[in-house]
């Protein structure tokens, strides 16, 4: 008896201490200064021709419910939140029900958010699931239900809820899907409105009309469950197919929100911008996303791949100054929204040697420095042995010069020059030019072992492409607040880090790579695209079980590609050979408008015509390149000569 009229105190003092403390939160929630909602959650984002291409809400966008469909306030009430109007922000019934079914499955089966719940989130807080993020929307959301009228966050979350394809509230979705203003969609419409929130990379029409229909099905059975459509309604919806306005805009690129992401990252790393100020909105981000770039690129890359598991991650590079003027991290941003230009690290293949080939120009090797192309067994000095092969195991079985070398991608030869200069040379050089991954002293560096993410390494090679100057990758150019207030504007700096001399000896050497003249015994990496090629390019391709990375550049353009599988599935010619083609295809497509030109020679830099394979001098035409030397290091070069020469040459002058 004892027990049971404890039991019961127990009961009652925690039930009067659960409403003091209910009590006391909505009269913090009600003193607390009342939250602005039409402020909240504007961001506009333009490219570099100041053409928007995102945008959120702001005031002179907002619409007014009783400006919205009826039909609409009725599928999203139905579907998100049956018990909207009857509820004080929480719906603790459907909190029970979803805490109850997530435990029966072992699995997060159902959410419990309101309406309101889901309006905080998309204004003020990130999505994060941690205890501080959810008292934060706790907090927030009673003061939004003690401010406003359920009208008015209903209002605010259709304005604000995200719609896919870039569309933040419903006068955009509306516009942009049906080409219609928020009052006068159909019910259909608005149906198919309702249901997109709930993934809308998945569920709008334009990414998937399928998808779409099947969730709207589902939003369709709660408004007839919640008396919101009779069963004649019901049972007519759909019969014929729903025209969807947005599929014939010129700018509905499956790929273009891969660059938002990384317009977001920056901005995120922006210390000029308050966080407080990121987070609400209230920004006009101005980028240099160059948006022909990005359509071309995207069809370069879809034109040529028909493999529906390959992925791809793509930039391209404005040397002169480090601005990214498009940007692809997958196929398809509606299927797969993991960012693979931003977040994957993946072993770059012979990609790598171009570091190397320079930290070799640097220690007085030369491009007709010769090893021997040939099956070797290195010992290494930690006593183990490195027996590296060629691709397809093709060797030259004799000598051959460092420009054949980087034209056939010979492994044998990269490891001769790294072990013979050390193993922190080419490390060293890579840290210049502004690659930040921690690499590691390994014999199998040059072959591309490390994995490096594809901006991280796209900055190397931009000091290479800059003539070697190192240039931080940039996404945006300016951002200013909604009444036009500059906030933060980039800078252009640039640092020389290498020696243009030898930079340029390198990039002419990366030429050789789609240069007949080093066909022998076998071919040039790059010599499959060469009749695509109207420019001249320095071009490094790399390849690895389950990568291929292909990057190439002149002084106006540097385009970095890679191809491979999610799940590291073994690669084919075919990936290979669609990566060249959509690298070849990427670049000449920027350039096609543009007059291109080439580095201007050093005054200290000297061309002798050369055999390409040995390096010596040969009467056969179809076999001479040009190789590039610091002046006195060319073969054959006396101090007399070069006298003699400059003597004669300014005479010739006079």
């Amino acid at each position: 008896m004892k027990i049971i009229k404890f039991a019961l105190k127990l009961t009652t003092f925690l039930f009067i201490s659960f409403i003091v403390v209910i009590i006391g939160l909505y009269t913090y929630a009600y003193l607390s200064p009342k939250l602005d909602l039409k402020a909240s959650g504007s961001m506009y984002i333009y490219d570099s021709k100041e053409d928007l291409i995102y945008q959120g809400s702001s005031s002179n966008e907002w619409v007014n419910i009783e400006d919205i469909s009826p039909y609409v306030l009725d599928a999203v009430v139905a579907v998100e939140d049956k018990n909207f109007y009857k509820h004080n922000g929480f719906d603790y019934l459907r909190i029970a029900k979803a805490m109850y079914l997530n435990i029966k499955n072992r699995s997060i089966v159902q959410g419990a958010s309101t309406i309101s719940q889901q309006y905080i989130k998309n204004l003020y807080l990130d999505f994060n699931q941690t205890w501080k993020r959810k008292i934060e929307e706790a907090f927030l959301t009673l003061e939004l239900e003690v401010h406003y009228e359920k009208e008015d966050i209903l209002e605010g979350y259709l304005n604000t809820i995200n719609y896919g394809q870039g569309n933040l509230g419903i006068v955009n979705a509306a516009q942009y899907y049906f080409n219609k203003k928020a009052k006068d969609l159909s019910l259909e419409e608005a149906i198919i409105l309702a249901g997109i929130p709930k993934n809308p990379s998945r569920y709008n029409p334009v990414a998937n009309y399928d998808e779409c229909i099947k969730r709207a099905w589902v939003v369709a059975k709660s408004m007839l469950n919640n008396n919101l459509l009779t069963q004649e309604e019901y049972d007519n919806l759909f019969k014929e197919k729903i025209q969807i306005y947005g599929e014939n805009k010129d700018n509905n690129l499956q790929m273009l929100m891969y660059y938002q992401d990384a317009v977001l990252n920056e901005l995120n790393g922006i210390k000029q911008i308050p966080s407080s100020l990121r987070e609400s909105g209230g920004l006009k981000i101005y980028t240099t996303l160059d948006l022909n770039a990005q359509k071309n690129m995207e069809e370069s890359i879809l034109n040529n791949t028909d493999d529906n598991k390959i992925q791809v991650a793509s930039v391209i590079v404005d040397p002169k100054t480090g601005a990214v003027k498009a940007l692809t991290g997958g196929m398809n941003y509606t299927t797969s929204q993991y960012n693979r230009a931003l977040n994957s690290k993946r072993q770059v293949g012979s990609t790598m040697k171009s570091f190397l080939y320079y930290a070799a120009l640097e220690n007085n090797l030369t491009m007709s420095s010769t090893f021997s192309s040939e099956p070797t067994t290195f010992n290494l000095a930690n006593g183990k042995t490195y027996a590296p092969i060629n691709a397809s195991d093709v060797y030259g079985n004799k000598e051959i010069t460092m420009a054949a070398a980087v034209a056939y991608s010979d492994n044998i030869y990269a490891i001769k020059t790294h072990l013979f200069l050390g193993l922190d040379k080419m490390i060293e050089v890579a840290n210049r030019t502004g690659i930040k991954e921690n690499l590691k002293e390994i014999a199998s560096l040059p072959l591309g072992t490390s994995e490096i993410n594809l901006l991280d390494y796209a900055s190397g090679y931009t000091t290479f492409a800059s003539g070697g100057y190192k240039r931080d990758l940039y996404f945006i150019e300016k951002i200013e607040d909604l009444d036009g207030n500059v906030l933060y504007e980039h800078k252009n700096e640039k640092d020389l880090v290498l020696n243009p001399n030898y930079t340029y000896i390198l990039n002419e050497m990366l030429t050789s790579t789609s240069n007949s003249a080093f066909i022998d015994y076998t071919t040039p990496t790059a010599f499959p695209i060469a009749k695509k090629l109207t420019n001249k390019y320095a071009i490094k391709t790399g390849t690895t079980n389950t990568d291929y990375w292909i990057v190439g550049y002149n002084p106006d353009c540097l385009v970095m590609t890679w191809m491979g599988y999610d799940n590291n599935e073994a690669m084919n010619a075919k990936v290979r050979k669609s990566g060249r083609n959509a690298w070849a295809d990427t670049i000449e497509a920027y350039l096609s408008d543009k007059e291109t030109a080439w580095y201007e020679t050093p005054e200290n830099v000297v061309a002798v015509p050369l055999d390409a394979i040995t390096g010596k001098t040969t009467n056969k035409s179809s076999k001479i390149a040009l190789f590039y030397y610091l002046k006195g290091s060319e073969p054959g070069y006396t101090p007399e000569q070069y006298v003699s020469s400059e003597t004669k040459k300014d005479g010739e002058k006079n």
